[in-house]
């Protein structure tokens, strides 16, 4: 399990990698009222998905990490990410690729504690 967690930290920093590489790091923080919008999902209707990546998925992840908080128990966040991002851009592949890692590795995971908390009952 330990393991995992390490992977998934590993994921995210290659996210932050990639996002910075291509240049779509904003060295800006948007303004708060950008950061959380309630009428769409991943605040679509204010961040671009890359800025949403870096100013709230990231560091949430990073947070859960760091104060051992439970890890969501699904992600879908590549299937957004293929809708969102431009598919022909060979810039995103990489990004794509850690975005569909991240999201096995929550499934893993999940699974784990469902396994684990099976063996307890």
């Amino acid at each position: 399990m330990h393991d995992i967690l390490n992977r998934i930290a590993d994921v995210l920093l290659e996210v932050e990698a990639d996002l910075r590489r291509h240049g779509k790091w904003d060295e800006c923080k948007p303004d708060d009222r950008y950061l959380s919008s309630s009428s769409s999902p991943f605040c679509l209707d204010m961040l671009k998905f890359e800025q949403w990546l870096q100013w709230i998925f990231l560091p949430r992840m990073k947070d859960t990490l760091e104060q051992t908080k439970p890890l969501p128990a699904q992600s879908a966040i590549f299937e957004y990410a293929e809708e969102c991002l431009h598919k022909d851009d060979p810039s995103t592949n990489s990004l794509l690729k850690q975005l569909k890692i991240f999201d096995e590795l929550i499934s893993i995971q999940s699974g784990a504690l469902s396994l684990k908390y099976r063996a307890k009952t």
